[in-house]
């Protein structure tokens, strides 16, 4: 099925998720979070195909979440270092697995958490704070659409 591109889109989720919407995209960007720079290290810790994993990663090369460099070992290979852009998409990771944490383990179930390098703790859940500090609920915002053109 092919899918529909959400480009023009007005809704910035919609967008975000016409770039990073795929679990393969977002579990390469959590990886590359953490360190992993070359194709293979990225197939090994994923499991994906080498085709797939390919498309992902130029997908995410020609969106600026990752760029290619010669690899830092002089080697003849190449790594996939994230930018800015992808930098910045380490909240939303931290968030998503704080969601998932909470709702898709059984209690005891192991799982991977997210923890404080300083003091070994637990990373606080993330809250949506309103410009005063207020932590707000869905309940608490509006969404504000363009007006339409005509």
């Amino acid at each position: 099925m092919k899918r529909t591109s959400m480009e023009g889109a007005v809704c910035p989720v919609a967008r975000s998720l016409d770039v990073i919407g795929d679990w393969w995209s977002l579990l390469i960007v959590r990886d590359a979070q953490y360190g992993l720079r070359r194709f293979g290290e990225f197939q090994k810790s994923l499991g994906v195909a080498k085709n797939i994993l390919a498309q992902r990663l130029k997908h995410l090369v020609d969106h600026g979440i990752l760029e290619t460099q010669p690899a830092s070992d002089g080697s003849a290979w190449q790594e996939y270092v994230l930018t800015e852009k992808g930098r910045s998409l380490f909240p939303i990771l931290v968030a998503l697995g704080q969601w998932g944490q909470e709702h898709c383990f059984e209690a005891g179930e192991p799982r991977t958490r997210v923890l404080d390098k300083a003091h070994g703790q637990p990373v606080k859940p993330l809250e949506v704070r309103a410009a005063d500090g207020r932590v707000l609920t869905v309940q608490d915002v509006r969404l504000e659409r363009p007006a339409t053109q005509g």
